[in-house]
């Protein structure tokens, strides 16, 4: 008859148990590192309207958002060293995207930390899939 301990053991998913301690220290960290990031209310707000419009330039997003654009500059920058949007300069204006890759490796990360993969993880009516490359 199995012990306690092994049954509990069998029910840790394997990419969990070949997952080094480092290596989910590292992948949470990360994680914690951006939802302070996205916890101000500006930034993420500046991270909506990128995703809902693809692209905006800083002036579009100030007169959107009703701030300064120092202000919004401020938050930009901060997102940009991060790593979850990119910038691209065009004449006068500077073009600010949410960065793909940024997000699929974070999110990649998560699934990778928390086991199997492919794996899906839902929330109430929503349903996060990952499916690998």
């Amino acid at each position: 008859m199995p012990s306690a301990e092994t049954k509990k053991a069998s029910k840790t998913p394997r990419a969990a148990q070949t997952t080094s301690p480092s290596e989910v220290d590292r992948s949470i960290r990360e994680l914690v590192q951006v939802a302070r990031l996205l916890s101000d209310e500006t930034r993420l707000r500046i991270l909506f309207l990128l995703a809902q419009h693809g692209e905006l330039h800083v002036t579009d997003l100030c007169s959107r958002m009703g701030q300064s654009q120092p202000a919004v500059s401020h938050h930009l920058a901060l997102m940009r060293v991060s790593g979850l949007i990119e910038s691209r300069r065009e004449a006068k204006h500077n073009y600010y995207c949410v960065s793909e890759d940024a997000v699929g490796q974070m999110l990649e990360s998560f699934f990778k930390v928390s086991g199997d993969i492919p794996k899906k993880i839902k929330f109430d009516d929503f349903t996060l899939t990952y499916q690998g490359k």
